[in-house]
């Protein structure tokens, strides 16, 4: 780095700017985000991270040269502006830079592929095209704030409650539930497929006397949806304890999940202020609603649902007109869980297994598992599957394999329902689904 270049380096964001820094010599740097040329005075609003500051260069108090160049600056231009700061309350934020010296960093190539002012709504595939350009809006940043602030609340909380973080293979030998929505990939001289889940490894790691672990990681699934809450690569919060149930690990998700929303309430007021939303904390413990009387609730609303059917879309949105809010759906059908789900020992033909739901939307599912060998190598002949393409997590169960529950939470819902957005795609800085691969 050059002496000059020091010299220019950022000396306040746009939020630090305040009226009490009146009179001061500041240096901002950012993007170009409007420019309004009225003859006598321009006016630049440069746009970083947090905000939008006004430039006002009159000219009157700026030297012509410098004048002259500012005049001339391209939308979407990186700039560094040093100036003195003004107070002006019909300004963004009260204040105004009165210009010094600005230097263009780099000058933006014109017309763009996207406008950058939030009045301007494009589609969805073409704000993705140009994620980058479509980033610099505050609405659409203020989600991935929000989003880096849930997860970094998880993790806090997780940590404070004994939670060890582990990281497992994204590449694997074989489904982690059976089924064919996986991506086989060439592994040297044979197939191997994409993670669907870190399930199988969170069980193991059960057996190792951890106890109690989590992960924040991707999960890949080849299913064909179209669909606004769907991705083929998602960001999964999993975790699993041992010498605990069922009911054990939705207390520790209700929590997390009450914990996350306050969290971010308190931290991210600016980003939530831009998105106007209003977010409720919610209080603990969640409603349990149990699948016999989920079953009765949608059919009251006249979407047909038979016992023993997962829910439709239409299923889900029947369920999302009755509850508003946070719910756990229980007692799950044993026929419909996975092979690793316990049944319920008072009636076998109900599962240990849940859901929670926000409205009408699953965002994390869980249950007790099959923690004894012999019942587990049954479940998985019962449900056509080999129990040789298991073998390695088999053995973990044959020598000491202590009770044990968990859950898998998805982030990009979860932000859905802490931010209002009704796309998924809106939630993930460039979106894998079924079209889409880059950029």
């Amino acid at each position: 780095m050059t002496q000059t270049e020091h010299k220019c380096m950022r000396t306040h964001y746009s939020r630090e700017i305040t009226p009490e820094l009146n009179g001061e010599e500041i240096i901002i740097q950012g993007w170009i985000h409007e420019i309004r040329d009225l003859g006598g005075i321009v006016f630049v609003l440069l746009r970083d991270r947090d905000g939008i500051t006004q430039v006002t260069a009159p000219s009157k108090k700026v030297e012509g040269e410098l004048f002259k160049q500012i005049q001339g600056l391209k939308k979407e231009s990186v700039i560094t502006v040093r100036g003195k700061v003004q107070e002006s309350p019909k300004a963004p934020g009260g204040v105004e830079i009165i210009p010094i010296q600005v230097r263009v960093l780099n000058e933006s190539k014109l017309p763009l592929p996207l406008d950058t002012t939030e009045k301007v709504r494009a589609e969805i595939d073409t704000r993705l095209d140009s994620r980058f350009l479509d980033l610099r809006k505050h609405n659409v940043s203020s989600i991935f704030k929000i989003k880096s602030r849930m997860l970094h609340s998880v993790r806090v909380f997780l940590e404070e409650k004994g939670y060890i973080e582990i990281n497992t293979p994204k590449l694997v030998a074989s489904a982690t539930e059976g089924g064919t929505e996986l991506f086989p990939i060439t592994y040297f001289e044979r197939e191997a497929f994409l993670g669907q889940s870190p399930q199988l490894y969170k069980q193991i790691m059960m057996a190792s006397g951890f106890d109690k672990v989590y992960e924040i990681a991707p999960i890949f699934r080849a299913e064909e949806h179209d669909t606004l809450r769907h991705l083929n690569e998602a960001i999964s919060i999993d975790l699993e304890a041992a010498f605990c149930d069922h009911e054990d690990v939705m207390q520790i998700l209700e929590q997390l999940v009450s914990n996350a929303l306050k969290d971010v309430k308190k931290h991210c007021q600016n980003e939530l202020e831009t998105l106007n939303i209003d977010l409720e904390v919610p209080k603990t413990p969640f409603e349990r609603v149990d699948y016999d009387d989920v079953v009765d609730l949608v059919n009251s609303k006249g979407v047909p649902l038979r016992h023993g059917e997962d829910l439709s879309r239409a299923a889900e949105k029947a369920m999302g007109e009755i509850k508003d809010g946070y719910y756990f759906i229980t007692g799950w059908p044993t026929d419909i869980k996975p092979f690793y789900v316990i049944p319920s020992e008072e009636d076998p033909a109900k599962s240990c297994a849940f859901d929670l739901m926000y409205r009408d939307l699953e965002i994390a599912s869980g249950a007790k598992r099959v923690h004894q060998h012999d019942l587990l190598v049954e479940k998985i002949k019962k449900q056509g599957l080999n129990p040789d393409s298991f073998n390695r997590y088999l053995a973990a169960f044959e020598y000491g394999m202590p009770p044990h529950a968990g859950w898998g939470l998805g982030a990009e819902r979860f932000t859905m329902c802490i931010t209002g957005a009704q796309n998924i795609r809106e939630t993930v800085l460039f979106p894998r689904d079924r079209r889409r691969l880059t950029p």
